[in-house]
């Protein structure tokens, strides 16, 4: 399935960019492949680790994250992936409630590759760890774009709320 991204609105100028994907469940396995395209040189985009690992925080720079949860229950997760290489993933027992990293997870398989125009990040994780595979999930796709100029913007499928929140379940769009 085919994604576009919408910036939330505001009256800060956004930088000029595009951010596209895919994504894909096929058995358990969660593929999913986002592409940052336009003037980059805008973006405040952090290079490339040599001892990428799980870190913290990392949504308070450019972080591509998505949320998953199980259908009708009101656990769920958050997967952070920083062009660095670092990431995170947590698990949620409720809105903004118990959370804590999901130590069942102890790598995170995504690759970054940089383009001369594009930024494109591809995640193929095995969801047996966290959710059975007869168990249908929804998905909130988002992004969070620091400009170079210290400006934050947050990108998702939909925005329910009156203030960008990805944490919201009905954000969670897409059900696989």
């Amino acid at each position: 399935m085919q994604f576009i991204l919408q910036p939330f609105p505001t009256t800060q100028p956004l930088p000029n960019i595009q951010i596209i994907g895919n994504i894909t469940r096929n058995e358990n396995k969660l593929n999913l492949d986002y592409t940052l395209k336009g003037n980059l040189a805008e973006i405040d985009i952090a290079p490339p680790s040599d001892t990428a690992s799980r870190k913290d925080e990392l949504w308070q720079d450019t972080c591509f994250e998505f949320f998953l949860g199980i259908k009708d229950t009101p656990e769920y997760w958050e997967f952070n992936l920083s062009p660095s290489g670092d990431w995170n993933v947590y698990r949620f027992t409720g809105y903004r409630q118990g959370m804590a990293e999901e130590n069942a997870l102890t790598t995170l398989p995504f690759t970054v590759e940089r383009r001369l125009d594009s930024l494109v990040i591809s995640l193929d994780v095995n969801l047996d760890l966290i959710v059975l595979p007869q168990q249908a999930i929804e998905v909130a796709i988002t992004t969070v774009i620091k400009s170079k100029n210290g400006e934050v913007s947050f990108w998702a499928l939909t925005h329910r709320g009156a203030v960008a929140d990805f944490h919201l379940r009905d954000s969670f769009a897409i059900e696989l």
